[in-house]
């Protein structure tokens, strides 16, 4: 998983509130594995006419937002289906940072796991932010996660909770093998003292 960093990037606008997983990425798609590959299918019903073309009244086929880093959504983002496939389609697309007044509970903790930001605001907040992207697509707004913080040109200032043990797993680019492979060598101990005490366990 990459380190989180502070950035300045495009936010992009979806004013959808209660998008569920099965949107994100719908559910033909969770035939692999491996986290990559799924960000060409985030939002494929609403990305993509029936014959495979771009919808261009979709939100993020919107030219100013290409490359967008920070998605900016409606309330309960997330909601449906614990499927992890969702923040690893919104991750291989592109996102790292989330913006919406709430989120389902798993959706929100599969985030930390996959290098995303949820950010939470307030509704009037919410509402300036999406205003100010409106009036001015394409523009961008700086993410700062040491500091818990999000500034946009037009002068919004958003200071955010973050628990400090999800927050330095961001920024040290920490999964939970990340985590576990930090006691290695206490694993490794533990292996071999286990050799020698039951030596038949680990006959070939």
């Amino acid at each position: 998983m990459d380190k989180y960093t502070k950035h300045t990037s495009v936010a992009a606008l979806m004013n959808r509130s209660n998008v569920d997983t099965d949107q994100i990425i719908a559910k033909q798609f969770l035939k692999k594995v491996e986290r990559t590959g799924f960000g060409q299918h985030l939002f494929h019903d609403w990305r993509f006419n029936d014959d495979g073309t771009e919808n261009a009244e979709f939100e993020l086929n919107n030219p100013n937002f290409a490359n967008a880093k920070i998605l900016v959504a409606g309330d309960n983002f997330g909601c449906g289906s614990s499927r992890e496939h969702a923040p690893w389609a919104i991750d291989d697309y592109g996102f790292n940072t989330i913006v919406s007044t709430s989120y389902a509970d798993i959706f929100y903790n599969n985030c930390f796991k996959n290098g995303i930001l949820p950010i939470v605001v307030d509704a009037d907040t919410l509402k300036a932010i999406m205003a100010e992207i409106s009036a001015n697509e394409g523009v961008a707004f700086t993410v700062d996660l040491e500091n818990q913080s999000m500034t946009t040109p037009g002068g919004i200032k958003v200071h955010y909770d973050l628990d400090g043990f999800r927050k330095n797993n961001l920024l040290e680019g920490l999964d939970d093998i990340g985590l576990t492979l930090q006691h290695i060598d206490k694993i490794g101990s533990y292996e071999e003292e286990h050799k020698q005490q039951f030596p038949w366990l680990w006959a070939s």
